[in-house]
């Protein structure tokens, strides 16, 4: 019992310190989420030149979802017309270059951990684009738009399928400030807690009982710390087999990357460990599902690759930089709550999601919880 209560109270404390910072990630992304239409992205995103994907990376950075959400969008994308490595360049964005994944790095391992976050993802989209360039040929690109026209049900159809941008016209300020926009906000925000909560407690709980439990000795020896440069080598090449076999996804992966740094895996290592959220068991079987199996697995060998190459990438240049963190002293736990400025914060959004809350359920908002499952051809307007 004892060792269970350590492990209750490691996620416990790890939740309240990144409590805030979640708050504030998904109030700006529903934000931007509220005056964005689905329709104007697609309309965008219709080609792989450099541009395209830059405009695509931007629209799913500020489309923050959970990893199956962001799957289930691209393939809605897709199946609009979007192409295939712009759909996929929006879900790695929507997933790896969010507001609230950088701030929780800054909170939990420190801000070069943020900056490797934003410098490794633009990296890996890169090199996914020049490897489906190389591999991925037009024959199974139709194969792969004719299942995905099945609309087999993966997982947060309903999720994806919804649109709760705001209707009316009007410049970006006036259709927030209207009683529509806050509606669309409160919307928005309470269906994408709805869709990481789940990850969340699920990479918080895995976090506390690695972090309670595994001795770091097991880590230095599985991470070759005693070999700086085998365990430079080693870190990014396992770092995404890690992340894939611990099945947690999105922002849920951080809490568990503070525990790897803090047991020996290298800069690079955690980098790439945070980019395999889309590449976790039930999602390359949702891949499967979606796009057929030699796209789940050209989908699986292209990220793979990149995610490693990126990891390496960051290794390199941070190390040449000399802003490679030394230190292995990650937030994972604090000794309880203390009235410190976490506190404060934590009040100050709780209030802010309160109010979204309110406003969410007494504009009708519940029945759209039930439809996050839905069909996938379903659509839902706000």
């Amino acid at each position: 019992m004892k060792a269970i209560g350590e492990a209750l109270a490691l996620a416990g404390s790890m939740a309240w310190e990144v409590l805030w910072a979640l708050v504030l990630g998904f109030a700006l992304s529903a934000v931007v989420q509220a005056v964005v239409r689905k329709s104007t992205i697609v309309r965008l995103l219709g080609d792989d030149r450099p541009r395209t994907l830059a405009v695509s990376a931007g629209l799913g950075a500020a489309s923050s979802s959970c990893s199956y959400a962001a799957v289930a969008l691209a393939r809605s994308l897709f199946r609009k017309g979007a192409n295939f490595t712009a759909a996929m360049t929006f879900e790695i964005a929507s997933t790896n270059l969010v507001v609230e994944l950088g701030i929780l790095l800054a909170l939990l391992l420190g801000w070069q951990f943020t900056v490797a976050e934003f410098v490794g993802g633009p990296l890996m989209i890169v090199f996914v684009a020049l490897l489906f360039r190389l591999f991925v040929r037009e024959r199974l690109l139709r194969k792969a738009r004719d299942q995905a026209e099945k609309g087999i049900a993966g997982s947060m159809e309903g999720h994806a399928a919804m649109d709760m941008s705001v209707s009316r016209e009007g410049s970006f300020w006036r259709r927030l400030l209207s009683p529509e926009g806050f509606t669309s906000v409160s919307h928005v925000f309470v269906m994408e807690w709805a869709a990481i909560l789940r990850d969340l407690v699920v990479g918080l709980l895995i976090a506390g009982a690695i972090g309670a439990w595994v001795p770091e000795s097991f880590w230095q020896g599985f991470f070759l710390t005693d070999h700086p440069l085998g365990s430079a080598l080693w870190g990014p090449v396992i770092g995404p087999v890690v992340a894939i076999l611990s099945f947690v996804c999105s922002i849920g992966n951080v809490p568990l990357a503070a525990v790897l740094w803090n047991g020996g895996i290298s800069f690079g290592g955690v980098v790439a460990f945070l980019f395999a959220d889309l590449l976790i068991l039930p999602i390359l079987n949702i891949y499967r599902k979606y796009y057929g199996m030699r796209m789940a697995l050209t989908v699986l060998g292209t990220f793979y690759v990149a995610m490693v190459a990126a990891g390496y990438l960051v290794e390199l240049l941070f190390g040449v930089t000399g802003l490679t963190p030394e230190a292995r002293d990650a937030q994972v736990v604090e000794a309880g709550v203390t009235w410190n400025y976490t506190t404060w914060l934590n009040i100050a959004f709780l209030v802010l999601a309160a109010a979204l809350v309110s406003r969410f359920v007494r504009s009708g908002g519940l029945p759209m919880l039930r439809m996050m499952g839905g069909a996938p051809d379903q659509e839902h307007h706000h």
